[in-house]
């Protein structure tokens, strides 16, 4: 019995984003590293969206997010920082100093048809200052 093309697609997917087994014909070793890969291009984008509590997690935020991420479909970015952020904070690690980036999140989720455009209104400028308070100028 073959599978169709998009069984194979679908199962390929499942290899890359939720951790299941490569299909039949791909080489494992390499699904996996495309895999963590894609991990941290999602990281990257979570962070971007979310740069308190990025900055607030230090070295901690790649590992953390995957480990956490690992077997999770993506929804958004801001979706997936807010699932993150809670999974975080319902285990009592979450960063203080990122809170009130988690409160404006919430405000922004309990108001219809509202969009997530950082809420801290920290966009270049606001990525830059972070930029300078880890370098330490």
């Amino acid at each position: 019995m073959s599978t169709s093309l998009q069984q194979q697609q679908e199962a390929l997917v499942a290899a890359l984003v939720l951790n299941a087994e490569a299909p039949p014909g791909f080489d494992s070793a390499r699904v996996k590293v495309a895999s963590r890969a894609l991990l941290r291009k999602r990281a990257g984008e979570v962070g971007e969206a979310w740069p308190l509590f990025r900055h607030a997690m230090g070295e901690r935020w790649l590992p953390e997010f995957r480990r956490w991420a690992t077997g999770r479909a993506k929804l958004s970015s801001f979706d997936d920082g807010f699932a993150f952020a809670s999974h975080l904070r319902d285990g009592g690690q979450f960063p203080v100093i990122a809170e009130s980036e988690f409160q404006s999140a919430l405000r922004v989720r309990s108001q219809p048809g509202r969009s997530w455009r950082n809420p801290l209104g920290l966009g270049r400028l606001g990525r830059g200052l972070l930029g300078r308070a880890r370098s330490g100028r």
